[in-house]
This record gives structure tokens, sequence and C-alpha cells, in this order.
């Protein structure tokens, strides 16, 4: 049959459509259905059930009313008024089983403070659980429960591999529904949200619901990675995810009950285009060495004030958020190579990593207390700030929710005072932190950045004040 020329005109631009296609969708195609992957993957994931003794949120609030107490006598409040000290509040979560032995990663909050847990697998059978290692810092944690019954293992992939749009199933149990499955695409990496001091997560608009937490984010290959982690508040279309990579980092460490973290030393801070130029930088990437703290790997090895770091062990260091997770990713002991730019020159370093032990947490524990982390205030930073000179601690980040975020601090304010004595450094700074920790008030004097840092003095107080 012979076809007219608008025939094949139209079968010409078919074949040059899909001749044209990037290679990644002809050679694998838009997925039609999940349903095949969703059946293979739901085995491996668990639905966790947590039993948690809390305070009541009552006790607080009859705690402060004296003078109802003076007028009708303890024993006629205690009657009638006070309300139970303790009380038990359950919650769901979820997590994949990670081996055949009955290893199953979640995320920490899911498990912390639980004195019972339980874990429903697919096939409907409950085990009790044990706690077997957790990490605050990352909110990953590793139960274990010993069933009577092979159990499927999920497999780990790679999340370094990830690019953004790539396709995502995420499986848990949102609101108490088991095995739900929703999907979406990688939609941005490496987001800091200040859930903790190694914040690296995926985000992805896949849904993720409270009950999803634990959860593995699968690849469409069936390999989990991500752990689902956390939600945005009123967001749609917003979900984080820990990258794999850490948990897998962090597995063998799990499994023997502690994590350490590495530790190098240094206090860091990020670049300004302006900082950039004046050390020498084409660009803002890489984390500045604000102080070295002695007796540090970072000493030993020769790192000094002023010093850049733009590679670590071979990877590009973007930021100081980035050098802090490739620092505690790495296994105490390991010598790695630091490339740094130093008064404009490239200098390679040597430095055997320690371990992060409590007494260099101790020398930030303005973090934990008044949800503050600071640095110095360099000759740069100060002419940058346009500040009258380099005295005090700059504010770098303020937890939310924290002492420091109700009192009204923000990042780049400076504080110069604490309780009356001069902060003229960091030095200064964790000195009198360290002496005023026990307090449940804290007198800062402080360079506010939105009033051109006038100088004010702020009160700091502990919750339940």
């Amino acid at each position: 049959m012979r076809r007219g020329p608008v025939a094949v005109i139209l079968s010409l631009a078919t074949v040059l459509f899909f001749a044209l296609l990037p290679v990644s969708l002809r050679a694998e195609g838009l997925p039609s259905s999940f349903a095949e992957l969703a059946e293979e993957l739901k085995p491996v994931v668990v639905n966790i059930s947590t039993t948690k003794l809390v305070r009541s949120p009552l006790e607080d609030f009859f705690k402060d009313l004296r003078r109802f107490r003076e007028f009708f006598g303890d024993e006629f409040f205690h009657r009638f008024f006070q309300g139970p000290p303790e009380m038990r509040t359950r919650s769901l979560g979820s997590g994949f089983i990670v081996d055949k032995e009955g290893y199953i990663l979640t995320n920490n909050h899911v498990i912390e403070g639980a004195e019972d847990i339980k874990v429903k697998l697919y096939n409907g059978k409950v085990y009790d659980a044990k706690v077997v290692g957790r990490d605050p810092k990352t909110d990953i944690a590793l139960i274990k429960i010993e069933a009577k019954e092979d159990l499927p293992v999920a497999r780990l992939g790679d999340s370094d591999r990830l690019r953004v749009g790539d396709w995502v199933i995420a499986v848990g149990n949102p609101f108490g529904l088991e095995h739900t499955v929703t999907a979406g695409i990688i939609s941005a990496k490496g987001r800091v949200i200040g859930a903790g001091p190694y914040d690296d997560f995926l985000q992805t608009d896949a849904s993720i619901n409270p009950g999803n937490s634990g959860g593995p984010l699968f690849n469409l290959k069936g390999e989990v990675v991500g752990i689902n982690t956390a939600i945005v508040a009123g967001g749609q279309g917003v979900g984080f995810a820990i990258p794999i990579n850490m948990a897998k980092n962090l597995l063998p460490q799990l499994k023997k009950g502690k994590v350490v973290h590495g530790f190098l030393g240094v206090y860091i801070q990020d670049l300004t285009p302006e900082l950039a130029r004046s050390f020498g930088l084409k660009e803002a990437k890489g984390a500045l060495v604000t102080e070295v703290i002695p007796d540090s790997p970072a000493q030993e090895a020769g790192f000094q004030k002023g010093d850049v770091i733009i590679r670590y062990d071979g990877k590009e260091v973007r930021d100081t958020h980035a050098l802090r997770r490739m620092v505690a990713s790495t296994p105490v002991g390991r010598r790695v190579k630091v490339d740094v730019i130093r008064k404009g020159k490239e200098v390679s370093l040597s430095v055997e990593i320690g371990k992060l032990e409590e007494r260099e947490e101790m020398a930030q524990v303005e973090e934990d207390q008044w949800g503050l982390r600071v640095q110095d205030v360099t000759p740069e930073l100060a002419s940058h700030l346009g500040l009258p000179d380099d005295k005090g601690v700059v504010v770098s980040e303020v937890v939310p929710g924290s002492p420091a975020h109700r009192g009204g601090i923000s990042p780049g304010d400076v504080i110069i005072g604490m309780e009356h004595e001069e902060v003229g450094d960091l030095s200064d700074y964790r000195k009198l932190m360290k002496r005023y920790r026990a307090k449940e008030s804290l007198l800062l004097t402080v360079r506010i950045k939105a009033q051109r840092y006038h100088t004010l003095f702020v009160v700091l107080q502990k919750e339940g004040r």
C-alpha cells in the first residue's frame, strides 16, 4: 500500500522523536506501574510500635499555682487537682530488615526513651525488639528481634549515585496504615534542615507522613537509598530521608552497641564571597579554619588558623556542613589527606582522625544548653560585618525552640559579654559557658545584627521558667 507524503513525514517524526529521547528513558522507560516492585519490597518493611513513659504536661502547670495551693491547702490540691506525674504514650513508626539475624534499621527518634518496642512483620507476626545501638546525632538506630522464621532482607543501595529527578518509592506505616506505598522523585540532595550536626538529607516529593519515620526509601532497582525521617508541617510534597550510605557507614558500630564519630579538631565557618576574595579564592567554597584545638589531630598535622579546607580524603568540601559529615563518618585512626589553601597557595596535610569524646563535645556545651552555635570573630569577618572590632563571638546557628531562639538571638548577632564578664573570643566564651552551665537563666551582652549591631542585654531562660 502506497503512503502519502503526510504519512511519511509523520513516520519520520516519530522515529526521530524516539531516537532523540534521553538514553535513560529509552533504556528503562517510564514506569507504567509500581505494583510488582511494591509486592517485592513490602515484606522487608516492618511496623514499629513503642510505649514511652513521659511526664504529665499538667504537672508543671499545677506546680505553678502557688497562691491557689496556699489558699486551699496541699491536701485539697493533691486530692482534686494533682494529675498523674507520669503517663504512658504509644507511638508508631517504621523500619526495615537488614539481615536474617533480625537486625532492623529505623530512626533513633522512633525508639528513643521507649520502655517497650513491638515489631510487626508483613505476615502479621509480632515480636518484642531490643535496642542494639543508636546514634542521636544522625537519628539512626538499630534494633533486633528474635524471629523463628526466615526473614526477608532489604538490599542496600548507593545513595551517592542518586540524581535529582530519579524515581523513588517510600514504604511505611503513615498514621498506622500499614505498608502504604507512595512514589515520587528525588527533589534535592544535601539538604540541611537543622535536625542535627550532620544534616545531609535527601528531599523527595513521595508522600511521607507521621508513621513513615524509619521506613525505607527505595530506588527502582528495589534498593534502599534512604531512611524516611522528617516532613515539613503543613507542607505537601516535601519530605526528607537520611542517605543510606550514612547508615551503612555506621552499621558495624551500631551492631557493637556504640557509635564513635571521627574528630579533626578545628573550628570552622562558611565562606562569604568577600571572605573568599580576601583569602585568594575564586569562589566561596570550602571551610575556613577559625581555630585549631590544642593537642588535637589537626594541631599535630599542622593545620593553622586561616586555612581554607577545600578537599578531604579526595572529596570536594563545599561548606562546613559537608566537612563535618565527612569527618564524622571517618573511622577513628584512619589517616586522610586534607588539601587547604594557605595564604593563596595549596598545601596538602596528612592527619590521623581522632575520636570525638565527651571532652570535645563539652567544648561546645553551649549548643546543648542554650541552643547556640558560635564562632570567633576574625578581623576579616569583623570588617565584612561592619563591626567596630573583632571582640566576641558571632552566632552562626540558633536551634529552633531553644532558649536562645526564645530569647530573640539570631544568626549574625555578636555576643560580647556573659553575666557582666567580657567575651573576647571563643576561648572566653567556652570558659564562661562552663562556669555558668548550671544556671537556669543567662545574661548576655549582644550586638544585634538587625539593629546595626547596637548593644543590648538579653536574658536566656531554660524551659519551665
